[in-house]
């Protein structure tokens, strides 16, 4: 991939052209100059394999749950090999993703009992929906 277009770094990526454009503007991609010249892909920014690289990075970064203001200091961070840094944001996040895994299992167990409580009554009003009402 030397020289390509931004559709073609998008494809590359499995994203957006717009989504290129977006981390473009805020920092985490450099925007190429747009050369001179003739021929029919004049005047088209051209993207290499170190931006389809860093495009990966931003990409499986945010899958990893990191907003793009923690991978904008990973990627500044790359550069300083400041493992230490590295090391606390990701267990940052971890702790995070532990928080939300919790909530989550709570959420699942009063759901499941509320389902069972539904399912074993006949009259009256829904035990799921008068738990909604009392929030």
């Amino acid at each position: 991939m030397e020289g390509d277009t931004i559709g073609a770094l998008a494809r590359a990526a499995a994203v957006n052209v717009e989504t290129v454009r977006y981390y473009q503007r805020r920092g985490l991609l450099r925007e190429p100059e747009r050369p001179g010249g003739e021929g029919p892909l004049a005047g088209f920014r051209r993207y290499g394999p170190d931006d389809l690289r860093r495009l990966r990075f931003i990409r499986s970064a945010q899958q990893a749950g990191f907003t793009l203001e923690q991978i904008s200091e990973l990627l500044a961070l790359d550069a300083t090999e400041d493992r230490a840094r590295v090391r606390a944001l990701a267990e940052a996040r971890l702790a995070a993703l532990d928080q939300r895994i919790a909530e989550l299992e709570k959420a699942r167990t009063s759901l499941r009992q509320l389902a069972r409580q539904c399912s074993a009554g006949s009259a009256g009003a829904c035990p799921i929906l008068t738990a909604f009402e009392r929030g």
